[in-house]
């Protein structure tokens, strides 16, 4: 029997994959069930506790968003955090940027970060051996309320779905301790999942952040592996107003130019414009 894996995306509703051989790596951590197997479709893929967390083909539609929108935006990042993540995914992609100086990555799980090194490279590229990233293995509340790092100008929460030990990344102190991290003129930006079955995680986020980050919103991509259409990516900042795109982006690009399968300065536009539903959503 070929090994399969099958994915319960929402009530009622569920991915499958048959395979050929048997997972590449289906272990217990102290933390969580982590999978790592390869797919005719998607190529290599992790999953922690039967969850998807990305796929080689399409991880590019959800990292680079979440890296290359505020970088660019912002125009003078030198210092991230970087929240999970532990993959390397979002790490490779910040590390793009040459003004960047100091990544900071803070991962709960180690067995996570050891076995993306070693058979995830083709997402994490050269991101684990670049002088400028220091991983953490701590909890991410634990490290924000300590409060020892200097300020960041970007923080990027790459949390996965409000289950088991990312629940504390979904709750209003979350949002203040990140809040307390940033420069005034930084920003931070989350996955908020796919509104159109996950309405209820975007409008409790826009209402949870509302009082530490004052002006947020949303942008999307898609992601084919991450089943619902539209995926919500939302931001907060004290005095940084993201969805006002730059005028001169291309103009940023052009002078820093870095490799991407995704993301353009056109799609970086495109990204602020919401259907109304979401929109509705947000204000819930």
């Amino acid at each position: 029997m070929p090994f399969s894996f099958s994915e319960t995306l929402f009530a009622g509703y569920f991915q499958h994959w048959e395979l050929d051989s048997d997972p590449i790596v289906d272990e217990r951590s102290a933390f969580q069930h982590i999978q790592i197997f390869d797919t005719p479709t998607h190529g290599r893929v992790l999953a922690l506790d039967s969850i998807v967390q990305l796929t080689e083909r399409d991880e590019c539609a959800y990292s680079e968003m979440l890296a290359h929108v505020p970088i660019y935006a912002h125009g003078q990042v030198e210092r991230v955090l970087i929240i999970g993540g532990g993959d390397g995914a979002i790490a490779e992609e910040v590390l793009k940027h040459h003004t960047v100086a100091h990544v900071d990555l803070v991962e709960i799980d180690p067995r996570v970060v050891e076995l993306s090194r070693r058979f995830l490279h083709r997402v994490s590229g050269p991101a684990f051996a670049d002088p400028r990233l220091q991983v953490r293995i701590e909890d991410a509340v634990d490290f924000l309320a300590r409060g020892e790092e200097p300020p960041y100008d970007v923080v990027i929460a790459d949390r996965p779905d409000p289950v088991g030990p990312a629940q504390v990344l979904f709750a209003e102190r979350f949002y203040d301790l990140v809040a307390a991290s940033l420069n005034r003129d930084g920003m931070a930006v989350f996955q908020t999942g796919a509104p159109f079955f996950q309405p209820d995680e975007l409008s409790a986020t826009m209402r949870q952040m509302r009082p530490a980050l004052p002006l947020h919103g949303a942008y999307l991509t898609v992601v084919p592996t991450y089943v619902g259409g539209f995926m919500t990516l939302t931001w907060g900042s004290a005095e940084f107003d993201l969805s006002a795109t730059p005028a001169d982006l291309e103009a940023r690009i052009a002078e820093q130019p870095v490799a991407t399968d995704h993301y353009t300065a056109e799609i970086h536009r495109s990204a602020f414009a919401l259907p109304p539903w979401i929109s509705r959503l947000m204000q819930e």
